[in-house]
């Protein structure tokens, strides 16, 4: 883990609620935070670590089904 803050620190920022998450509410913003960064940090680890984030390397051609104009 290459981060310039404390654990502490990283999760004191990160409990300050976003706009978004403050409008539905948080019984507690400490707890949410260290989960977050928790899950954050497992995904930085390891890129498969969450299969809907693994992005694909292919080409137009492996994605497309070309279509042969009529003669």
């Amino acid at each position: 883990m290459s981060h310039d803050h404390s654990d502490a620190d990283r999760i004191e920022s990160r409990a300050h609620l976003l706009p978004e998450e403050a409008a539905a509410g948080s019984d507690d913003p400490q707890a949410q935070a260290e989960a977050i960064l928790a899950e954050s940090d497992m995904r930085e680890g390891d890129q498969r670590a969450a299969p809907d984030a693994v992005l694909e390397q292919r080409t137009s051609d492996e994605t497309v089904t070309t279509i042969e104009p009529p003669d």
